[in-house]
């Protein structure tokens, strides 16, 4: 809806991760720095950890981008909770192989045969892995015994894993010693920090032909750090429904207080979460909430205002929307006579 009112050619933030909108932040190259030397490396395995939403999946995106077909065959496994035997039939199915109503012997003589006929043509095989936090000891166990295919002294198979953080535990559980031996490096991806969430935003609103409309002021990107805490999803989230609102109600620059109204509005829809810090301090800091204490009298005065002008602009991009349903069904009508 909003594109056409600024101008874009399409969403700059939409969920589904695009590499074509992969941003180079401090944390993200570093992350990428890692999995380029892992594929240097062809063997063992390289671990990226992070909290929900802070870019994981692009990073596989971004990675395959960039990969050389002719020299790698890349295959991604979005694990679910599956016990050992099932995970080799997703590696197989990932592949291209059979794997319906075969034996766990099937399956291992099916990948390695792939394996080895891939290092005849000169080429190495990766998979990665997201949402590895997924996968039980028995599962990740199984894609360690997949590495000891060798041939030459090197690996056929290369595994890169990434998921959140409970995929660490995993690791370092009772049993996992083989396992960590094998990895070779691993990283733990941390959201942007607030010097990062303007060119975070201008990347991405440049990317489909934002040409400064609308403004985004300085306050209004530090209600956007509050908020969401540098986190690459909640951003996008949060900035997709900014502009909507900022269509809605004609805006051309957009400021703090277009920033709350739009919170006020996601706090009372089902599934918005204030953003929480995982256990390995996701944000590097206790969550930062919007201003204003409830606990004084000021603070609540303060609330309280910006939930009326929150409900009046509601009630004004409401009665616009409507005004504009109503002219394009009258426009429709005239068309209608007109043939």
């Amino acid at each position: 809806m909003y594109e056409g009112y600024y101008g874009f050619t399409a969403r700059p933030f939409q969920l589904s991760p695009d590499a074509r909108f992969f941003f180079h932040s401090n944390v993200h190259n570093r992350a990428m720095a890692y999995l380029r030397y892992g594929l240097r490396q062809q063997e063992g395995f390289i671990v990226v950890t992070g909290g929900v939403g802070t870019g994981k999946t692009m990073l596989v995106r971004n990675l395959f981008a960039e990969l050389d077909r002719q020299e790698v065959v890349a295959a991604q496994l979005v694990s679910t909770q599956v016990d050992a035997d099932d995970v080799l039939r997703l590696v197989n199915a990932a592949f291209g192989l059979p794997h319906e109503r075969l034996t766990k012997a099937a399956l291992l003589r099916n990948l390695e045969a792939f394996f080895r006929a891939r290092r005849a043509e000169g080429k190495r095989v990766l998979l990665v892995i997201d949402e590895a936090q997924n996968l039980s000891s028995r599962a990740v166990e199984e894609l360690r015994m997949l590495s000891n295919y060798q041939e030459g002294g090197q690996a056929l198979l290369q595994s890169f894993l990434l998921g959140q953080v409970e995929l660490k535990r995993t690791l370092q559980s009772p049993g996992m010693e083989q396992v960590r031996q094998r990895i070779i490096a691993g990283y733990h991806l941390r959201p942007l920090g607030r010097d990062e969430l303007q060119p975070y935003v201008e990347h991405r609103l440049t990317l489909v032909g934002w040409e400064g409309n609308p403004v985004i002021t300085q306050e209004a990107y530090d209600a956007l750090y509050g908020a969401t805490g540098g986190v690459p999803r909640r951003v996008n989230t949060l900035c997709d429904r900014l502009l909507l609102y900022g269509y809605l109600g004609e805006l051309h620059m957009l400021d703090r207080r277009d920033v709350d109204a739009v919170m006020e509005e996601l706090s009372g829809e089902v599934g918005h979460t204030e953003p929480q810090a995982d256990d390995e301090n996701d944000l590097g800091t206790p969550a930062v909430r919007p201003s204003g204490n409830p606990d004084d009298l000021a603070g609540r005065v303060a609330l309280l205002e910006r939930h009326v002008q929150a409900l009046r602009s509601e009630l004004q991009r409401d009665r616009k929307l409507l005004e504009k349903i109503l002219l394009t069904q009258a426009e429709r009508i005239d068309e209608g006579y007109g043939n």
